[in-house]
């Protein structure tokens, strides 16, 4: 049913070897003094800062680059297009997964941070225009929005069964010759393609040993995202070659079918076509099931009495907003009224940024009711009236101002592109 290709390329193969010795030819040869250029660099450096983010194992913070710039810099600038620059190892960290359990983030250094940055202005421009359609993650452009919008309409063409595909440890399960085969093939700058290599074999810092990498590219830095659109592009090609629908963000993947039977299909082949990419399906968690009862980045599909598809914002997307507005409100945590205030208008005006592509009246009305309660029982006690009266009644305004455009046109406007609530990266998640 699938084509291969090479895309079960082994390790030590040709491909593989041509991305550790380099492979030159016109075109793009010069991309490493393209990232080392100081208009990119100042870009990159500015990018990092407002990122902010914790220190990596040298204990530098972004507030600290100024003096990095002037100290370090020219050093490591010589090195880069020398092609012998050596990533510091990155640091581990666990962060709770909101399904439960942890993800695991390599938290590179500041300055490291800096130079993927670098890197990646340089190279985004070059592979994004050559992906799949079919892909919206970290994508210039592209969003989670367009991703559910765009299965909406598969399911409104009468493709109402969903093939759901869970990657078992995605990002620590990408194998390195195999990436660099496919980087080879489309950069010639051999300084470039070692500079990645080693970014991707710098290790992790555990307990102040050193932990090599084999495999894996650490989430926490920011060309995971691009390298791992490269790692799938493969995949997405073959779907389309094949004719189906389908809509992929980063490592979930979604593939609407007319029927079961052909969901079946579907699921067995790119069990076989992952495992070429030494990546495994969770067979537990994926499955060819009904579209309307699988959530996709947050939201759901439901049909109104018209018989039209709508999104609607998932029930556990729903309880976690809850379980939020519970903390933030918790009276137990001793903050002024002020302070609650804030931070839960912020969350909200976060919350709907995200959700507010929801087409559900009665969802977001649920919102605002909630809210209402657990506010109003914030405000008992000595505070009472006053915070039912004026300051906490200002985050329940913030609710139902964003619910206002739901009753007048059909569904809101779109907002902007945000992959917050999904990354797990706002303040507001």
């Amino acid at each position: 049913m699938w084509a291969t290709g090479g895309s079960g390329t082994p390790e030590g193969s040709e491909e593989a070897s041509s991305a550790r010795t380099g492979n030159e030819g016109p075109g793009t040869r010069a991309l490493m003094e393209e990232v080392v250029d100081h208009r990119n660099l100042e870009r990159a450096a500015k990018r990092v800062r407002q990122n902010r983010g914790s220190p990596g194992i040298d204990g530098m913070t972004v507030e600290e680059l100024p003096r990095w710039m002037r100290e370090q810099w020219p050093g490591m600038r010589e090195q880069l297009l020398a092609g012998s620059y050596e990533p510091k190892p990155v640091r581990r960290v666990q962060i709770p997964k909101r399904g439960g359990g942890e993800r695991e983030l390599g938290i590179p250094t500041v300055g490291d941070r800096v130079i993927q940055q670098a890197i990646l202005q340089v190279l985004q421009p070059r592979l994004d225009p050559t992906f799949s359609d079919h892909s919206y993650g970290f994508r210039p452009g592209r969003s989670a929005h367009d991703a559910v919008s765009q299965m909406r309409d598969y399911v409104t063409e009468g493709r109402v069964w969903v093939v759901d595909i869970d990657l078992e440890k995605f990002f620590d399960r990408v194998n390195h010759d195999m990436l660099m085969g496919r980087l080879a093939k489309r950069l010639e700058d051999r300084r470039l393609l070692r500079t990645l290599r080693r970014y991707l074999s710098a290790g992790v810092m555990v307990n102040g040993v050193k932990v090599e990498q084999r495999r894996g590219t650490p989430q926490g830095g920011p060309l995971s995202p691009l390298l791992a659109n490269v790692y799938l592009d493969e995949v997405d090609k073959e779907l389309e070659r094949r004719g189906h629908a389908f809509v992929r963000y980063a490592d979930d993947l979604r593939v609407l079918v007319r029927s079961k039977r052909a969901g079946e299909r579907v699921m067995g082949a790119l069990i076989k076509r992952f495992a070429k990419l030494r990546l495994r399906v969770n067979e537990s968690k994926s499955t060819v099931a009904r579209v309307y009862e699988r959530p996709f980045l947050g939201f759901d599909l439901w049909v109104n009495k018209k018989g039209e598809t709508k999104i609607g914002v998932a029930s556990k997307s729903m309880e976690r907003m809850k379980e939020r507005v519970r903390e933030l409100t918790n009276k137990r945590r001793g903050r002024r009224v002020e302070q609650v205030v804030w931070q839960l208008q912020r969350y909200l005006q976060g919350w709907w940024r995200y959700f507010g592509l929801t087409e559900s009246r009665r969802g977001l009305r649920d919102v605002e009711g909630w809210t209402k309660n657990a506010t109003d029982r914030r405000g008992r006690g000595r505070v009472g009236l006053f915070v039912r009266e004026s300051a906490l009644a200002q985050a329940r305004a913030t609710v139902a101002a964003c619910i206002g455009p739901l009753s007048v046109h059909s569904a809101p406007a779109r907002p902007g592109p945000s992959t917050t609530w999904r990354t797990g990266t706002s303040s507001a998640a």
